[in-house]
């Protein structure tokens, strides 16, 4: 296996509406590590800690342009099972903004549940739906314990 040095190290966020930012970069600066956050030009982001990209709008614009970004042994935050799916295929390591890990194991799991909950969708014509719960502090709390623990298992993979 290639040895890939600490300094090389990236996490990269699709940060469209992604209310985990802060303690990405929080952690972030904990290690030393830095972060690239990529969103579309509907979410214009500032950042005293990270490299911010604004891509182009367009479907899945921001996606690609963070798959292209980043490589085996990054990190990439996202709660997009296409994008996760996409990053493990790059030999990269991805995490939900729930803060479950995406693992070769899951993944392909979460893409068919995701494919036959639109599926269901399309057949009730029910294409609009809640949407997530509010976020709680205790969402962030376990993010954050396990982002911090993927952190220390890929720095220990280096």
């Amino acid at each position: 296996m290639e040895e890939i040095n600490r300094m090389d190290l990236r996490i990269y966020v699709d940060a469209d509406a992604c209310p985990v930012v802060s303690i990405v970069e929080k952690l972030a600066r904990k290690y030393e590590i830095p972060v690239v956050l990529l969103c579309d030009t509907n979410h214009i982001l500032e950042s005293s800690y990270s490299e911010v990209k604004v891509i182009g709008a367009g479907a899945d614009a921001v996606d690609y342009a963070l798959i292209g970004l980043c490589h085996k042994g990054d990190i990439v935050v996202t709660q997009d099972y296409g994008v996760a799916a996409m990053a493990l295929g790059k030999g990269a390591y991805a995490i939900h903004q729930s803060g479950k890990w995406y693992t070769e194991e899951n993944i392909d799991r979460m893409l068919m549940e995701r494919h036959l909950a639109k599926k269901a969708r399309r057949a009730t014509k029910k294409n609009h739906l809640k949407g997530p719960k509010k976020r709680t502090s205790e969402d962030d709390e376990r993010f954050e314990a396990s982002f911090d623990m993927l952190i220390q298992k890929v720095l220990e993979n280096r």
